[in-house]
């Protein structure tokens, strides 16, 4: 093969421009801590160098979703607790109106401060994050929930929709809780039945408590959720002492008594027959009157309930027990304040302010519980996102370990190549040197 002189010139001149194009790469590997630094340098793991990238600035995104959660809930739980230490004062203040030496001014002066009680509680209920949302208005952030007063009342205008932040890639955590859930769906009385007097009771009978026996009992089909006590008083004597005081047990959705045969329709006292079609359940005050083993078959002989009164019933008096619903707290607070502004100096009226603190106290108590309960949702969904948070982290340090694997330069191995690349381009420029000088023309 002949061999001329331009051949030799170009050969040397490709070599010198490959060398000197190594030797630029690998200063510039040296000078980023890249490997690769175009997607021609190593296709396959510029693939993957892209997709640890993606990952990583996905584990950022979640990183700010996990902390704008955080920061939310931690805001929420704190107008919760704020609600809560508003109804414990106001629950002091109604126990403190329950003391007989008052006068109708000391009650007004209570009711005053249930007032303010009641605005500081719906402007907790109408509260607004940083960027003006209404946290307790479900999906309707930008529409105020809750607004009324003690005589009007309080209505509601969000709706019950919870908002949530995508936190993973397949797991979304509510950050709001709807304010009708927390103000307003509250059960009332114990939970399972609420127990109320009647309105026009002339009698000292006051509401002392009542619980739950069997609560499977009171929601059985045979129960219309509507029970009553009524009193009737034996001035005569007629079964018993002169003056006592009996009491039967009715269901008031179907109109019969408890006490008698199943379909016989509640008529007036009879003295007639055996104690299970009588008014023979004398009224001890304080004792237990019970809605349970009743000695006839109506009903399948209970309904699993309990109830204490003191004092003594009047003739007619009456008590309704009623399966638990949806009591507001500020319909609780509203009833209270208006019962603690009306005078209360007889007997009577001494009476119904002793049973109006027992229901408040009892439905506050329903309020706060459901209060702990929200916080307590709460709290579990901000541990939820902390072992989140933790995952996050774990799969970042994967992420970046697997993205400086593909892209970050091993300076070992660099320095060396450097070197060796330094040394084949000074003896090849030094061949070149000699090579280029050859010539036919220099010995003729």
């Amino acid at each position: 093969m002949r061999i001329s002189t331009g051949m030799i010139f170009d050969s040397g001149l490709t070599s010198l421009g490959k060398l000197s194009s190594q030797l630029l790469q690998t200063q510039q590997q040296l000078s980023t801590g890249r490997k690769v630094l175009t997607p021609a340098d190593d296709p396959v793991a510029a693939v993957g160098i892209l997709q640890a990238n993606q990952a990583i600035d996905l584990t950022q995104q979640y990183k700010k979703a996990h902390d704008n959660a955080n920061s939310t809930l931690a805001f929420v739980e704190s107008q919760l607790k704020s609600a809560g230490d508003v109804l414990s004062e106001a629950r002091t203040l109604v126990v403190q109106a329950g003391n007989p030496g008052l006068s109708d001014a000391d009650r007004k002066s209570i009711a005053v401060q249930l007032r303010a009680s009641f605005e500081h509680l719906l402007g907790l209920a109408n509260t607004q994050d940083a960027s003006g949302q209404f946290v307790f208005a479900g999906y309707q952030g930008n529409v105020q929930p809750f607004a009324g007063t003690v005589e009007s009342g309080v209505a509601y205008f969000g709706d019950d929709g919870q908002r949530a932040l995508q936190v993973s890639s397949s797991q979304q955590v509510a950050v709001s809780d709807s304010g009708n859930r927390i103000f307003n769906r509250i059960a009332s009385g114990n939970g399972v039945f609420s127990l109320d007097y009647d309105s026009s009771n002339t009698g000292g009978a006051r509401i002392s408590g009542s619980n739950v026996v069997d609560a499977a009992a009171w929601h059985d089909a045979s129960n219309s959720g509507h029970l009553e006590i009524r009193f009737w008083v034996d001035e005569m004597g007629t079964i018993g002492p002169q003056n006592a005081v009996y009491y039967d047990l009715v269901d008031a959705g179907t109109g019969f008594s408890l006490y008698r045969d199943p379909g016989d329709p509640l008529t007036a006292p009879s003295t007639a027959g055996g104690s299970d079609n009588t008014y023979t359940h004398a009224y001890v005050p304080g004792q237990p009157i019970s809605f349970s083993g009743l000695d006839v078959a109506y009903g399948g002989g209970s309904f699993g309930a309990n109830v204490m009164l003191t004092g003594q019933p009047a003739d007619g008096d009456s008590f309704s027990l009623k399966s638990s619903g949806s009591q507001s707290v500020f319909e609780t607070l509203s009833r209270f304040i208006q019962a603690l502004e009306q005078p209360a100096s007889g007997s009577h009226d001494q009476t119904r302010m002793s049973n109006e603190i027992a229901l408040a106290l009892g439905n506050f108590d329903q309020s706060e519980e459901n209060f702990l309960a929200v916080r307590s949702g709460i709290g579990s969904r901000m541990n939820r996102i902390e072992m989140l948070e933790t995952l996050n982290s774990d799969l970042n340090v994967q992420y970046q370990q697997r993205l400086s694997d593909l892209q970050d330069t091993d300076f070992a191995k660099a320095l060396s190549d450097l070197m060796r690349t330094q040394i084949q381009l000074q003896a090849a420029q030094q061949s070149f040197a000699q090579t280029s000088k050859l010539s036919l023309f220099n010995y003729i």
